[in-house]
């Protein structure tokens, strides 16, 4: 049985607001690079840009999810992702 392509992304975390309630940085896997920002108040994650969103944005929220408290400004961070870039 073949295996799922897998593709390590890396995500570094620009600035962080408990207040605010939102988490900004970047996110890269393969050949593409986005920005992102997190409102976890609302549980709205905006991915920028659009080419190849669709690849990064599923991974991305369950990386924030489970990750969130522990995720820090200036902090690099590396999540697979079950497609191949």
């Amino acid at each position: 049985m073949d295996q799922l392509p897998l593709t390590k992304a890396y995500l570094r975390v620009h600035r962080q607001s408990f207040t605010g309630q939102f988490l900004d940085g970047e996110v890269s896997a393969g050949e593409f690079e986005w920005q992102f920002t997190w409102a976890f108040g609302k549980g709205i994650l905006n991915v920028e840009p659009s080419l190849g969103r669709a690849l990064i944005e599923d991974s991305l929220m369950r990386f924030l999810l489970q990750a969130d408290y522990n995720l820090e400004p200036g902090g690099d961070y590396v999540f697979t992702v079950r497609a191949k870039f």
